[in-house]
């Protein structure tokens, strides 16, 4: 569920969308610079200014919060939810393969990204809310929807609102079905839901650097993000960091709710659109992805190997394998 490094070491001033982003603007122009990656990696940018397709823009909620959304390309719409305190910046690689082939959304949720930081409106129900404005305010009559980690459940909520008329196919990255362990689960509806915390406001500390373990949060999600042999994921996360100045304390206002979600009824009675599953030998969500693609009619289950990056980050560190699985589930 997690980008935790940088979570916890983005203790920086806030901004504030407000005041400074413009609509349907370049991203060069927007964030005011361009930014050159440290990794040259051929057939990818070695410069944002060299992905002249890229925009970032905005939009307004019903409860009054500008939201930022970075979009790419031509044809039909493929909407990116990221994860808690991840952002568009992060998908620069993604966004760029596949925006040769589909019209690329990526919407940073509210207190992440660019988008407006607020006190109000911090759970998955406002956000799975927000998504639902976003849909209407692309105006397709349908699309193509990812959510990964928290993304996931945002997808999930919405479905769970909303229903599926707007969505063509779905697919999730390696997101716990209910992050919270009930105390009177079997260790096998532990492992189906992957389940990982005993104590939210334990967690929850964990992620402002207070002690922990196994038991209070995925640690193995760490010590994966720190791991960074992929040079695209070096690249994102470079990118990520020159680009978003991020407040842990907006950010952390969903974690509460976030973490005591189940969405097992959502996930075995109401997704009925083709549907793609993402995890990795590296992640401890196996268990959990493998009982969604048990009980979604149809769905197909990609696990990732070691080598391929197989992991809570796959999609970032091995961007090329993923839109490449990613485009074929969509174009089947």
């Amino acid at each position: 569920m997690i980008n935790i490094l940088r979570r916890v070491s983005c203790i920086t001033a806030s901004l504030l969308l407000s005041t400074t982003i413009a609509i349907a603007a370049p991203a060069v122009e927007v964030l005011g610079k361009d930014f050159q990656f440290p990794n040259v990696v051929e057939g990818l940018p070695a410069r944002l200014s060299d992905f002249t397709d890229l925009q970032i823009n905005s939009f307004e909620t019903t409860d009054g919060v500008k939201l930022s959304y970075w979009e790419a390309g031509q044809g039909k719409p493929l909407i990116f939810v990221p994860g808690w305190s991840a952002n568009g910046a992060e998908y620069i690689n993604v966004m760029f393969l596949l925006a040769k082939r589909y019209h690329v959304y990526v919407i940073d949720p509210r207190n992440q990204g660019l988008s407006q930081q607020v006190e109000f409106g911090s759970r998955i129900a406002r956000f799975g809310a927000d998504l639902k404005e976003f849909i209407d305010h692309v105006g397709a009559d349908k699309v193509d929807i990812y959510g990964w980690s928290m993304g996931a459940a945002v997808v999930w909520s919405y479905i769970g609102l909303f229903g599926t008329d707007k969505i063509r196919k779905a697919a999730f990255i390696d997101e716990p079905v209910s992050i919270y362990t009930h105390a009177d689960w079997s260790e096998r509806e532990r492992l189906d839901a992957g389940g990982m915390t005993t104590s939210p406001e334990r967690m929850i500390a964990a992620f402002g650097g207070a002690p922990t373990n196994d038991q209070i949060v995925d640690m193995n999600a760490m010590r994966r993000y720190m791991e960074s042999g992929s040079k695209l994921f070096q690249n994102s996360e470079a990118f990520a960091r020159e680009s978003i100045k991020s407040d842990p304390k907006f950010m952390s206002l969903v974690l509460f709710d976030h973490a005591v979600n189940d969405w097992r009824d959502v996930i075995r009675h109401k997704i009925n659109v083709p549907t793609a599953i993402f995890t990795g030998e590296n992640s401890n969500n196996v268990p959990s992805q493998k009982w969604m693609n048990s009980v979604i009619p149809g769905s197909e289950l990609h696990i990732y190997t070691a080598q391929e990056q197989g992991d809570h980050f796959l999609a970032l560190k091995n961007p090329i394998k993923f839109t490449a699985d990613l485009t074929r589930f969509l174009d089947r």
